[in-house]
């Protein structure tokens, strides 16, 4: 983990997100939270990671999503050394959907 990143704000921000019950209330938190076009760059980056696990190229992905090779390379990094966060929400994600 980031000790950059870590701090009481965040960690109470994180508390928060994990009190959320439903994806609705994701949703009203989230439109409170930030701009439209934070929450679409995060969905984006989430869907690109989903993509690379999957081995899509980054083409078939740009393609896809219309995100940037900047974007996907730093995704890409994200995955390969990063904190293991996408690949762990991404198999939660599946086992959820395979149950």
């Amino acid at each position: 983990m980031n000790n950059k990143l870590r701090d009481q704000q965040t960690d109470r921000l994180f508390e928060a997100i994990l009190n959320l019950e439903n994806i609705e209330e994701c949703y009203n938190f989230f439109e409170d939270l930030g701009t439209i076009t934070e929450i679409k760059a995060f969905a984006q980056r989430f869907a690109v990671a989903e993509m690379l696990t999957e081995k899509k190229t980054y083409k078939e992905i740009h393609e896809i999503t219309g995100a940037s090779e900047a974007t996907i390379s730093r995704v890409n990094r994200a995955l390969n050394y990063g904190a293991d966060g996408y690949r762990l929400a991404l198999s939660r994600l599946s086992k959820k959907e395979s149950e």
